[in-house]
Order: C-alpha cells, then structure tokens, then sequence
C-alpha cells in the first residue's frame, strides 16, 4: 500500500510533505514523493533537485518511512500526478492547496480541480503552511 504526495519547494508543497509523512508513519505504507516544476515568482519556472527533496524529508521528519521519489515529466502536473497514482495503485494522494482571496476561494484551480475529480484514491488537500515557506527556501539554498 502506498501514499503519494504532489511536492513543489512551496508552503503548500511542504504543508503536503509533513501530511504525506504523518500518514505513512500512521498507517506504515510506503510514501512516493512526486515532484515537479513550479512557478517561483522571482525565478520563473524551476525544478526541485532530488537533493532539494531529500533535505525537505529531513525537514519533515520522514526517517523510517519507505520512500521512492518520482520527478515530474512534460506532462501538466494533475496529469503526472494522476498517473503516478494509477502507477503505484496509490491508497491515499495528499496535495497542498495555495491560500486565496475570498473571491479566488470558489475556484480550486484547475490542476487541483483535475486531480480530486479524478483520483481513483482518496484525496487529502492541506492549506499551505506559512512557516513551510521559510523551510522550503532554506531547502532552496
């Protein structure tokens, strides 16, 4: 049985990391992390290294869970992440949701939209964790 995580070098990404690592923990499943591009807005377009995602399990207390990490192809990141699941026969996926204005609160994003729609799994979407944001630039660095 196996739990995949969606993981960008992000609040929202770190946020579903230390979620994916407390359930694999509970339920002693393997975890795959499955990481892809993301927008930085100083940056533009980046990639977490293998390293980079390494240091962000270290973060998140992942010692002693099972881990396999999966970097993203060209494909758009709900479809990677949904083959991913189908991949692994995943039991559970866990990605983090960005924070939004009251206004932008009754759209979920097209990507997250995709992804909870059409996992065959049950989905867990975490709120970003401001303090996440400060662990994942560290992880940056």
């Amino acid at each position: 049985m196996t739990i995949v995580v969606g993981y960008s070098p992000s609040g929202q990404g770190m946020a579903a990391l230390k979620a994916a690592v407390r359930s694999a923990r509970r339920t002693k499943e393997s975890l795959v992390v499955a990481f892809y591009q993301f927008n930085d807005s100083g940056d533009g377009l980046a990639a977490p290294s293998e390293d980079d995602v390494r240091t962000a399990l270290a973060a998140a207390d992942a010692e002693g869970v099972d881990v396999t990490l999966r970097s993203r192809s060209l494909q758009d990141i709900g479809e990677f992440l949904l083959t991913v699941v189908d991949e692994v026969s995943a039991t559970l996926l866990v990605i983090g949701l960005r924070r939004k204005s009251p206004i932008g609160k009754l759209n979920l994003g097209a990507a997250a939209r995709r992804v909870v729609l059409g996992a065959p799994c049950p989905v867990l979407a975490v709120k970003d964790d401001p303090r996440g944001i400060e662990a994942s630039r560290a992880v940056g660095t």
